[in-house]
């Protein structure tokens, strides 16, 4: 991480720690700001820009939701889905994070909420299975605003009309054929059950923010199918983009000469005009993960020991 970001890191989290509102505002910054800084293969990074989006945009859009974010536990889902992106609208005229509000606003409300036992999964599922058909309508109402690369039409409950279901249940509907909607289906099984363990094992390892995000990046991939691929490129190009993100980690991934020369290979194949190879939604998951983590404390936990 560079000086300018680690500077930014230790402004955030300076910030008066009491209030947790606010710190899930801070949290929701910090793993969005470590998320695009990592030089994740197929993604914006510093340096790595797209036709239609910069490094930047991704900086401000990341700024931009900390206030909904930390307003979660005010809100409901929906809601805060829907104040998240249309305070990113105000900077970027392109998607930057429309995945990343929809897995942190229940992730982010459940964490504002006095509940005093249960981990914080439990606590999301509780959240999902509380949703309402306005949470569904708002939700709608920012998926539209963002107007997502990729997005099909489908016979029920399509984003251009009003829902008549929870944003759960059409969530549900959609699972099949995206990863963040799985996510609400399952409970966020993905983000508890891999991401966030890829990331604590790499920290403990003692890999910088850069390489632990980049190695939990490879890890959700080479199991997990990116569905921005898929819907955008096709099922075939999704499946062989997972085959060579474990090609990528036999190597050595990060932690290799072999390895990084592997990962180098692969952004470049990742790279075209279109941004055919994006794995978007891997990006979305990772920056779930970072969130989990840094709402538990892991920032701070890690910083007298790693050197980012």
């Amino acid at each position: 991480m560079s000086s300018a970001h680690r500077d930014l890191a230790s402004a955030l989290l300076a910030v008066d720690r009491r209030h947790r509102p606010v710190n899930v505002g801070l949290a929701a910054q910090l793993a969005c700001l470590l998320e695009v800084s990592a030089p994740k293969p197929g993604n914006v990074s510093p340096g790595r820009h797209f036709a239609d989006l910069r490094y930047e945009d991704f900086l401000a859009s990341a700024l931009a939701i900390g206030e909904p974010l930390a307003a979660a536990g005010e809100h409901g889902v929906g809601e805060t889905v829907r104040h998240a992106i249309e305070a990113t609208a105000q900077w970027s005229r392109s998607n930057t994070n429309l995945g990343i509000v929809l897995l942190f606003a229940p992730l982010a409300r459940a964490a504002s909420l006095a509940q005093a036992d249960g981990s914080l999964q439990e606590k999301v599922r509780d959240v999902l299975a509380a949703t309402t058909v306005d949470d569904a309508r708002q939700a709608y109402a920012a998926i539209r605003l963002a107007s997502p690369g990729g997005l099909d039409r489908v016979d029920a409950q399509d984003v251009s009309t009003e829902p008549t279901m929870t944003l759960v249940e059409v969530m549900r509907l959609a699972a099949h054929r995206d990863t963040v909607a799985s996510e609400y289906a399952t409970g966020f099984e993905v983000t508890f059950g891999m991401a966030v363990p890829a990331l604590e094992r790499a920290r403990r390892a003692e890999l910088s923010w850069d390489d632990a995000v980049v190695e939990t990046f490879l890890t959700i991939l080479a199991a997990v199918p990116d569905t921005h691929i898929g819907r955008r490129s096709g099922a075939a190009l999704a499946a062989d983009v997972s085959t060579r993100a474990r090609t990528v980690l036999a190597a050595g991934g990060v932690r290799s000469d072999a390895g990084r020369r592997a990962l180098d290979e692969f952004d470049r194949e990742l790279r075209d005009e279109r941004n055919s190879g994006n794995p978007g939604t891997t990006a979305d998951l990772t920056a779930a993960a970072l969130f989990v983590v840094l709402l538990g404390g892991g920032y701070e936990g890690q910083k007298s020991k790693v050197k980012s």
